[in-house]
């Protein structure tokens, strides 16, 4: 099996396995790169080829990048050929890094400096609802509903629906836009959804002109979003379930930077 056919195969393996365009590009991309750089033929690599490509070209990669690669080859490899060159192979620990957040002020300045109303409409959307970039830009008309201001993530990560909260706020605006746009399947687009990179675009365009000196992607609202409903004191397992995190884990990390909770202990030399 020469490169190309290995390479369209396992597309038709990803897609049937129902994996997402994101687990797509990156499976793909980090195949042709192995492929590419050793020269070889699939049934050629072995496990040493696996080392060589990750000392010379992921050294200075974060952990997450070399667990997705170590990944996107394992997947391909035991699927198409029935090996595993990646067997044996030590998986690097992946940081665990508090994430960036916004303070209320500067999810307003972000909101009030969108250019149009549009890029305003999908930020406080991203913050409002907690919505993945991926979520927002695959939701549908249909996926609203304005009289209960909830809405409907249908198959979002690991193939799971959950239920989201619309801001009372947003709904009124939301609906009028999508009255007027008629023939539109998407929320924010007509026939096929926005690029996630449009979106990323648009909210570092928008970060930068409302001078917000923090590394500001989609995510950072969703970090957010968490972060701001704990500091509210919401329940930790209804944020997990708004956030569609199957472990209660992986919420936990916003107990990190809930600074509402740590300034609401009391101090022990007060209660003296």
């Amino acid at each position: 099996m020469n490169k190309e056919e290995f390479l369209k195969r396992l597309e038709t393996e990803i897609k049937i396995s129902k994996l997402s365009p994101y687990t797509l590009r990156n499976y793909l991309l980090f195949n042709k790169q192995l492929l590419e750089h050793l020269n070889k033929q699939p049934e050629e690599i072995e496990q040493q080829d696996i080392k060589l490509f990750l000392a010379d070209k992921m050294s200075e990669k974060a952990p997450i990048s070399n667990i997705l690669f170590l990944s996107s080859i394992k997947f391909a490899y035991t699927n198409l050929l029935g090996k595993d060159p990646t067997a044996g192979i030590k998986r690097p620990k992946n940081d665990k890094k508090i994430p960036v957040v916004l303070t209320k002020d500067e999810v307003i300045k972000l909101i009030d400096s969108a250019q149009t109303k549009k890029s305003q409409l999908i930020i406080q959307m991203l913050y409002s609802s907690g919505l993945r970039v991926s979520e927002l830009v695959n939701l549908k008309k249909t996926d609203l509903d304005f009289n209960e201001n909830i809405g409907w993530v249908r198959l979002g990560k690991g193939k799971k629906d959950r239920m989201f909260i619309l801001s009372k706020k947003l709904s009124n605006k939301l609906k009028k836009v999508i009255d007027k746009q008629e023939n539109w399947q998407y929320v924010f687009s007509e026939k096929h959804p926005l690029s996630t990179r449009n979106i990323q675009k648009i909210i570092q365009k928008t970060a930068l002109k409302a001078e917000i000196d923090k590394n500001v992607h989609p995510h950072t609202l969703r970090h957010s979003f968490a972060t701001h409903l704990l500091d509210a004191g919401t329940d930790l397992r209804k944020i997990q379930e708004l956030l569609g995190h199957s472990s209660i884990a992986t919420t936990q990390v916003y107990t990190h930077i809930s600074t509402e909770q740590l300034k609401s202990i009391k101090n022990p030399l007060d209660e003296l």
